[in-house]
């Protein structure tokens, strides 16, 4: 049974990246989301796709910039719709509460720091700890293309479930020693492009494969029918029910 992934929350009906967009997950019986993390200035992790604030927020400027106590007065809901005004820019810290409070999974994808390593093992050890903080019945996975940050988050980490984010322009045939090399768990590629032949030697290996970010139904059914482990969708309020194949 392939499970259904709320691409950075329920994005289609509320903002990107949201406590409301990921807590709406519970209201349409969505147990897994999809969601980004960075890190700011003083160490906290935020959950938010870009390294900028200008696309999503009502500031501009970097993220890279930030200290917590800026995050409530960051509105992240307007630029959707006036129902999501004042909306915050979230830490981990709550999303990891939310998690707790909703029974979700979460898929957390962590972005490729910009401001180098020093910053980037900052990140991660600030991601294992605040995960520590899960149920024990929470389950999560750890997703980066960057596969030199995923294999020192599992020298660090070795109990946290990898996933292996790859474009269609870097899926080659390497694509199972780097698996292997990092000691992930899953591989998440594109749709475009992903063949039948890809799924089952996927599968055959043992490797868990997700597909982003598919919003046709029919391409979903297909992508499901081949035997993919999960589907990561904008549309998770209408693809529920293929997770049961009703």
């Amino acid at each position: 049974m392939a499970r259904i992934f709320a691409h950075r929350g329920m994005s289609a009906i509320a903002p990107e990246n949201t406590l409301a967009a990921i807590g709406q997950c519970a209201d349409y019986g969505v147990t897994w989301f999809e969601t980004d993390v960075d890190i700011i200035a003083d160490g906290t992790v935020v959950v938010i796709h870009d390294s900028h604030l200008d696309r999503t927020t009502n500031r501009t400027g970097s993220i890279y910039d930030l200290q917590a106590s800026d995050l409530e007065n960051i509105d992240t809901g307007s630029w959707f719709s006036q129902e999501f005004a004042g909306e915050g820019l979230p830490t981990l810290a709550q999303l990891v509460e939310l998690m707790n409070e909703k029974k979700l999974n979460g898929n957390i994808e962590i972005k490729s720091n910009e401001q180098g390593a020093e910053r980037t093992y900052q990140l991660i050890d600030a991601v294992i700890a605040e995960l520590e903080k899960l149920d024990d019945d929470r389950e999560v996975l750890i997703s980066s293309f960057n596969q030199l940050l995923l294999a020192e988050l599992k020298r660090r980490a070795p109990h946290l479930r990898l996933g292996v984010l790859f474009s269609k322009e870097a899926l080659g045939y390497d694509w199972r020693s780097i698996v292997e090399l990092v000691g992930a768990d899953a591989i998440h590629v594109d749709e475009d492009g992903l063949t039948r032949e890809m799924v089952q030697i996927a599968r055959s290996a043992g490797v868990e494969i997700n597909v982003w970010t598919v919003n046709s139904r029919a391409r979903a059914n297909e992508l499901i029918n081949w035997g993919v482990d999960g589907v990561i969708t904008d549309e998770a309020h209408t693809f529920i029910e293929l997770e049961s194949g009703r």
